[in-house]
C-alpha cells in the first residue's frame, strides 16, 4: 500500500502540538487548511479511542472515519500518537488510513510526523491511481503539516488550546 509522510520540526511541547492536531471548529478551521467541516458523530464530543468524525475536505469529498488510536503525550512520556482509519469514503479509496506522531526532540520542541496509508480501487487501475494518489495526498499532507505549523504559533489557537486544557483540570 502506498504511504505518504511529512515531517516538521515545532518549537513548542509534544502536548501543546498534539492539542493542538486535536482542535476542533472555528479553532481547526485557522490552521487546517485541507478541511471545510468536521465533528464527532454518535454523540461524542472529545475525540478518543473509537469515536467517529465526519470530514469534508475543501475538495469537496466527505469522509467519515474512526479513531483507532488516541495517545496524548504525560508527564511522564514525551510521546503523542493519533491513529484514524476510514470506515466510508470516496469511492475511489479501497482503504485509507492517518497518522499523527509527536515526540520531543530533546530541545524543547517536538518533531511532528504525519502519514496517510491508502490503496486505491478498481484494482486493476491501481499501477496508474497509486502514484496519482500520492502525489496528491503528498500535496495535501504538506499543506496540512506546514498550517498545523502555523498553528502552534498562532496566539489564538494556543490560546484555545490552554482554555480546553484548564476546562479539563
Amino acid at each position: 500500500m502506498p504511504q505518504v509522510e511529512a515531517r516538521i520540526r515545532i518549537a513548542v511541547s509534544p502536548a501543546v502540538a498534539f492539542a493542538v492536531s486535536q482542535t476542533t471548529g472555528e479553532t481547526r478551521l485557522r490552521w487546517d487548511p485541507f478541511i471545510r467541516r468536521q465533528h464527532f458523530l454518535d454523540g461524542a464530543t472529545r475525540a478518543d479511542r473509537g469515536v467517529r468524525t465526519f470530514t469534508r475536505s475543501r475538495h469537496g469529498l466527505s469522509m467519515i472515519s474512526r479513531y483507532v488510536s488516541y495517545a496524548p503525550p504525560t508527564p511522564s512520556r514525551d510521546v503523542g500518537n493519533v491513529g484514524m482509519t476510514m470506515d466510508r469514503g470516496p469511492w475511489f479509496f479501497e482503504t485509507f488510513g492517518g497518522g499523527w506522531r509527536f515526540v520531543a526532540d530533546g530541545e524543547g520542541g517536538t518533531e511532528a510526523t504525519w502519514k496517510y496509508t491508502f490503496s486505491c480501487r478498481p484494482a486493476w487501475l491501481r499501477p496508474l491511481l497509486h502514484p496519482v494518489g500520492s502525489w496528491l495526498l503528498g500535496r495535501d499532507i504538506r499543506r496540512r503539516i506546514a498550517g498545523f505549523a502555523r498553528g502552534c504559533t498562532d496566539p489564538e489557537v494556543l490560546a484555545a488550546v490552554r482554555g480546553a486544557e484548564a476546562d479539563s483540570d
